[in-house]
């Protein structure tokens, strides 16, 4: 776990050194202003209209007629799934890799860390999770008290999934900001913490379907207005494990 935490950190403070051209490539007058804590707040207006959309529409309609489809069989799956101790074991990290406090806590650390070092990319990339993760959770919750469906284990508000709609919406900020080669794995790990709220019975096959959705829509939403990036990786040796070196370069669409 402390190697895997090593490696965290080094990626993280990799992006933050490596999301602008150095000062003899560009002036600093030049470099976009980061986005401040009022503009974060200020611009969901903008972002909840950016929901009413065609796109999302469609995202909608496919994740809500996906949920129907597996309903007759949501009790079938989940209790396999429960049932089966490897697969809950190697689940075991998707309950605090999705949970909304994690996700909320990584965004405003890129924002706060883009601020504090003066790397205006790495803020604005914080700032669009942080937009993220408010447009989705808004959403979520306003869904599960309408439903109000009853969990696997008797709770209450099982659908939609909120880890499930949580790391999908990061994982869409992502593949908006830098392109499939990041939004691959981001979503693979979005899925990993889905298909984790069946293995630990939590939710129905139908709750993170329409849980990926709405995250999803949420993460478009808040990127409407976007850069096209690329990406560089260097791999480094770090004392007790390894780490990644990133380069970000983006540019207007």
């Amino acid at each position: 776990m402390r190697r895997i935490s090593r490696v965290g950190l080094v990626l993280l403070l990799a992006v933050l050194a490596g999301s602008q051209p150095a000062l003899a490539q560009a002036p600093a007058a030049a470099e976009p202003n980061p986005p401040t804590v009022a503009s974060v707040f200020a611009e969901l207006g903008r972002d909840f209209q950016h929901l009413a959309s065609r796109d999302s529409a469609l995202i909608l309609g496919i994740a809500g007629l996906a949920s129907l489809s597996v309903k007759s069989e949501d009790d079938a799956i989940t209790r396999r799934a429960f049932e089966s101790q490897p697969l809950e074991t190697a689940l075991d990290q998707g309950e605090l890799i999705g949970n909304g406090i994690a996700q909320i806590g990584a965004a405003g650390a890129v924002y706060a860390l883009g601020r504090a070092f003066h790397r205006p990319t790495a803020a604005s990339l914080g700032a669009d999770l942080l937009q993220a993760q408010i447009v989705n959770g808004l959403l979520t919750q306003s869904v599960k008290y309408a439903a109000d469906r009853t969990r696997p284990d008797g709770g209450r508000h099982s659908f939609p999934s909120g880890h499930a709609s949580a790391t999908f919406a990061t994982a869409t900020v992502l593949q908006r900001h830098f392109g499939w080669r990041v939004g691959v794995p981001a979503y693979a790990v979005a899925g990993y913490v889905a298909a984790s709220r069946l293995s630990e019975g939590q939710h129905f096959t139908s709750d993170v379907i329409f849980g990926a959705g709405l995250g999803i829509v949420s993460g478009r939403a808040v990127t409407v207005v976007k850069h096209h990036a690329g990406l560089t990786v260097t791999p480094v040796p770090v004392r007790g494990g390894g780490g990644l070196w990133v380069t970000l370069r983006t540019s207007p669409e």
